[in-house]
């Protein structure tokens, strides 16, 4: 595995999200919505960052088991976690937050899952890696790093709360 990012830069391209989403705001509210498994993580750390910044933000996270259409891709049953989000989507801004974005397909399955809570009236997405390859015409309006990758490498994002420790780095097949 060839490291592509290291605790640092994963710490910098965090912020750069904060960032982009702050300016984006522009003193309005938004709401982050991070993608359980690894999205919620960054969520919860653009979060913090936006609260430092004096932002109004609010933070949930979905769990998009239900709504993926790749089931026969796992070896095993996917894990239910639940969602959290404690504020009403109707209406609201909110920036769909994910670890990595590759064919579009998990971020489709997110917005199946978020208009089940309600119609918000906007949506944009922030990914901390925008890897390419897509199959749907779903493009991250804020990204933390784009990485060059074949279409048959893998994408390995571990962060610490979630895997012990930080790091992306690209398997190549």
């Amino acid at each position: 595995m060839n490291i592509a990012l290291d605790p640092s830069a994963i710490s910098t391209a965090i912020t750069r999200l904060a960032d982009q989403i702050f300016l984006a705001a522009d003193g309005n509210e938004v709401d982050l919505v991070g993608i359980r498994s690894r999205g919620d993580e960054v969520a919860e750390r653009v979060y913090e960052i936006l609260k430092e910044k004096g932002a109004k933000v609010r933070l949930g996270v979905l769990d998009i088991s239900l709504y993926r259409d790749d089931y026969e891709h796992f070896s095993s049953n996917p894990t239910l976690q639940s969602s959290e989000i404690d504020f009403p989507v109707d209406g609201s801004h909110v920036v769909l937050v994910d670890d990595v974005i590759f064919t579009g397909r998990t971020i489709r399955a997110a917005l199946d899952a978020l208009f089940d809570y309600g119609r918000p009236a906007k949506v944009d997405l922030a990914v901390l890696i925008d890897r390419g390859h897509r199959e749907i015409p779903i493009e991250p309006r804020f990204v933390g790093k784009s990485l060059e990758t074949d279409r048959m490498d893998r994408v390995d994002v571990s962060l610490q709360k979630t895997d012990g420790k930080e790091s992306v780095g690209i398997i190549t097949q």
